[in-house]
């Protein structure tokens, strides 16, 4: 394993990933959280296709970070993959100017959902790899608020084109989107440039064979803790859906850029002292917080009435993210060793991803009423989401996933 600079400092790896994560999102949230809205208000998209475009694009992504991750064992190498999965990325952004159809937009979607499958396992293995166990939580913590710093700032620039716009009497509109794909593509390229200037491949055990592509050779308590996470993924479907729920509870366009630059505020303050506190207190503690926060704020979103009402919401739901998401991540690299953790990361990504598509696609048509569903219209997929987060808290807790010993030294 890569050793760190000092007791004190991080290892430069866990700075360069932070920055290009920083810079790339800046990128990324300029656009994704207008998609669903350029589909549905724009292009007059139904939620079922929304559904089904995220759930393809996302899945997508996950079976590559299967690979990838897979891959980067088997080579011994991560950086070379994580730089070529934020290059295609970037490469692909340009084409949503022209994109006049959801076919289109699904085909951008696409290949920006490529790179990120390239990227992810190796990324987050190139992470785990350049800390030590004990401050793995705060190493992913600090990569997840440099992350959403980004979107803050990115929702930022999107929401001072909305604006500017709007004083002109200019809805949202084609060429406002346009507007916002273009400047969304300097931050993509700096990133690119970060990553692949400044960060340095990690040592990997070269003594152990690699692994196949299996669960076999993972460890059991990484295979449970993969189980609850799938039951969990079956009610998280897209946030897209949370950005029409708010839209539909009474939030403009400008509004809703708002909300979520709330959301990614709360979620870059929390993210590194919930990561330092994982380290203290262990991961399932943490992760149980997070997903009762959840489980809350999706029943919330349920029955909320007011724009206003659902700004609190997604306020309280970046405190979730700050909780799980990098905790999660360092949970990951706890039950597995060094040489497997590509693989570990891979065969995570891909079974929360491949799981977010039959959990996005029944959002999308239970959100348009279903069987016994019928009734609660816009309301029906968070009540569903929220049920599962609780059941997933119970499997958490029923089997231990007890992190490993690590035979690396610190």
């Amino acid at each position: 394993m890569a050793s760190e600079k000092s007791n004190r400092n991080l290892h430069r790896n866990v700075w360069s990933v932070t920055l290009t994560s920083f810079f790339n999102d800046i990128s990324s949230e300029m656009i994704l959280n207008l998609l669903p809205l350029f589909l549905y208000n724009i292009l007059g998209v139904r939620t079922g296709i929304i559904g089904l475009i995220e759930g393809i694009s996302e899945t997508t992504a996950s079976l590559l970070k299967l690979f990838s991750g897979w891959i980067s064992d088997r080579l011994r190498m991560r950086k070379p993959l994580a730089v070529l999965g934020y290059g295609l990325s970037t490469l692909a952004k340009p084409f949503l100017y022209a994109a006049s159809t959801w076919g289109w937009v699904l085909g951008v979607r696409f290949a920006d959902r490529v790179g990120k499958g390239i990227r992810t396992a190796p990324r987050d293995a190139l992470l785990a790899d350049s800390v030590s166990e004990k401050r793995r939580g705060l190493a992913f913590g600090l990569h997840r608020a440099g992350d959403t710093a980004g979107a803050v700032i990115g929702l930022g620039v999107a929401l001072a084109v909305i604006l500017a716009a709007e004083k002109k009497a200019i809805p949202f509109d084609r060429e406002t989107f346009q507007t916002i794909v273009l400047l969304s593509l300097i931050p993509a390229g700096l990133a690119v440039l970060i990553i692949a200037l400044t960060a340095v491949e990690t040592k990997v055990d070269k003594e152990r064979k690699a692994p196949g592509l299996t669960l076999a050779g993972l460890s059991p308590s990484f295979r449970w803790f993969l189980l609850v996470m799938v039951v969990f993924t079956l009610g998280n479907s897209s946030d897209a859906f949370l950005i029409l729920r708010a839209e539909n509870a009474g939030l403009s366009v400008s509004g809703i850029l708002g909300m979520m630059i709330t959301f990614n505020l709360v979620y870059t303050i929390a993210s590194s002292p919930a990561g330092a506190l994982s380290d203290k207190i262990g991961r399932k503690q943490l992760l149980t917080a997070g997903w009762i926060v959840y489980g809350l704020v999706y029943l919330g979103f349920a029955f909320a009435s007011s724009g206003s009402q659902t700004w609190v919401l997604m306020a309280v739901y970046g405190l979730y993210y700050g909780l799980t998401e990098g905790t999660a991540k360092a949970f990951v690299a706890d039950l597995v060793p060094s040489d497997q953790r590509g693989t570990a990361y891979g065969v995570f990504h891909a079974a929360v991803g491949i799981t977010a598509f039959p959990a996005s696609l029944a959002a999308g048509i239970l959100w348009q009423g279903v069987g016994s569903w019928a009734g609660w219209g816009p309301s029906a997929p968070f009540v569903f989401g929220s049920v599962l987060s609780l059941i997933a808290i119970v499997l958490l807790h029923m089997k231990p996933a007890t992190a490993r010993v690590q035979e690396e030294s610190s």
